[in-house]
Order: C-alpha cells, then sequence, then structure tokens
C-alpha cells in the first residue's frame, strides 16, 4: 500500500470534516462522469500469453498497488495507448539475466 504523507493526510482529514468545495460546474461534472463511465467500461475479453517470470513480476507489483493483477495490466496498456505511458532511463531496470544450465557430462 502507497504511504500516505502529511500533505495528503491533512487534505483527507479536511474532506472528512467538509471543508472541501468543488470548483467544478455541473457541466463539468458531467463529462467527467461520462469520461469515467466510458473509460471504466470493460466490454472486450482478450487472452495473453506471458512469461511466469513477467506475470509472477506483475503480482508483485500489483500487490505492492494494491490492485489486482489484471487491473495494472489493463492500467498499463491504456496508458500507452493514450500516450501517457513514458519510460524514462531513471526508471528503467535492467532485465534479470535468465541462464539455462545444460548438462552435456
Amino acid at each position: 500500500m502507497p504511504v500516505i504523507d502529511d500533505y495528503e493526510l491533512e487534505i483527507l482529514d479536511a474532506y472528512e470534516k467538509g471543508q472541501l468545495k468543488s470548483v467544478a460546474g455541473k457541466a463539468e461534472i458531467a463529462k467527467f462522469k461520462a469520461a469515467a463511465r466510458a473509460t471504466a467500461i470493460k466490454d472486450r475479453r482478450i487472452n495473453i500469453r506471458l512469461s511466469s517470470g513477467d506475470l509472477s513480476d506483475i503480482q508483485v507489483k500489483a500487490l505492492e498497488e494494491g490492485v489486482p493483477y489484471q487491473t495494472l495490466i489493463a492500467s498499463v496498456l491504456h496508458k500507452y495507448v493514450t500516450g501517457r505511458l513514458a519510460e524514462t532511463s531513471a526508471t528503467r531496470q535492467p532485465r534479470r539475466a535468465t541462464a539455462k544450465i545444460i548438462d552435456v557430462g
């Protein structure tokens, strides 16, 4: 689960006390609701083959984020196709080296 910092706790406390007001108008809220509904509709099913290692890594990441692994996969794909997924050299991690041991003896 992500850690909530002091600023986020302050915002959450203000929200729970009813001290926050929306700055969006009714038309803007309706637009956001329609966009959320359209984004949330999962009307197609796909099958995909992944390596066991990749699936395990995805499941670990999903646990760290507190979401189901299929939701994480769908989110990453959505961000990619909408151009909001960018890999930087700072976030890029080296692939695990895999070696197969062959007994020739």
